[in-house]
């Protein structure tokens, strides 16, 4: 299977253990016994997916996740012992696709990290295609003008009253697929299918992350995505 696993944990065994169960599947593995050794691993070598403790010393793991996160939208599993619900939900607001408690099973683990490799090599895929696509003429490439808010299909370009924005992939394949469904009320699950995968294990919080985050970034724009209470989102626009 493509793709580097870099996996920061802080206990040996429970380290060694992990990397046993990955390397049964033909899973590479990048180690790091703490947070700072984490971040030097990440910036020297290809990372597809990162499975992070959250008690770590030098550097706890939500600090690694937030400083990964600001550069890459890599995957992220976050390991903890602590299994209380605003524990969780800070990992998820600050970027991981999915959250185990420990004690959890290795199997377990092992079948998550095989379900989001696959899906970042779909999602490398397609990255690549656009691409190609994109390359030379901008000529019959599809650009979507709205209000102030441009979307260039062909180079994933954004812009906001003609300032560039800077989105991860998964910030621009959701902006897109809202705008292709706008005015259409999409649930989290909706969205989950059709952005992360069938295939995707992870919470669908996730989701309310990434809203949270293309907002802020959509500025004066951001009212466009609306929330629709106990259903899910919607992309508005008049028509």
């Amino acid at each position: 299977m493509n793709g580097n696993v870099l996996l920061v944990e802080d206990e040996p065994l429970m380290r060694q253990l992990i990397v046993d169960y990955l390397h049964g599947e033909n899973i590479t593995v990048i180690e790091a016994g703490n947070g700072e050794e984490a971040l030097l691993r990440f910036a020297a070598e290809p990372v597809a997916l990162v499975i992070l403790d959250i008690m770590m010393p030098k550097l706890d793991g939500y600090s690694v996740c937030r400083s990964i996160r600001e550069r890459s939208d890599v995957m992220i599993i976050m390991l903890t012992a602590r299994s209380a619900e605003d524990d969780k939900l800070l990992g998820y607001d600050l970027g991981a696709d999915d959250y185990m408690t420990k004690p959890f099973s290795p199997k377990e683990l092992t079948a998550k990290v095989k379900a989001l490799l696959k899906r970042a090599e779909l999602l490398a895929a397609a990255s690549a295609a656009a691409s190609s696509a994109g390359d030379g003429s901008d000529a019959g490439a599809g650009v979507i003008a709205l209000d102030g808010l441009m979307i260039k299909e062909a180079s994933h370009e954004v812009k906001v009253d003609g300032e560039e924005l800077t989105l991860s992939p998964k910030e621009y394949d959701l902006l897109l697929y809202m705008y292709r469904n706008r005015n259409i009320v999409l649930t989290r699950d909706m969205l989950l299918n059709h952005v992360w995968g069938f295939d995707y294990f992870g919470d669908a919080r996730t989701v309310d992350t990434h809203i949270k985050r293309l907002r802020q970034k959509l500025g004066s724009k951001a009212e466009l995505i609306c929330t629709v209470r106990g259903n899910g989102y919607q992309f508005k626009v008049k028509r």
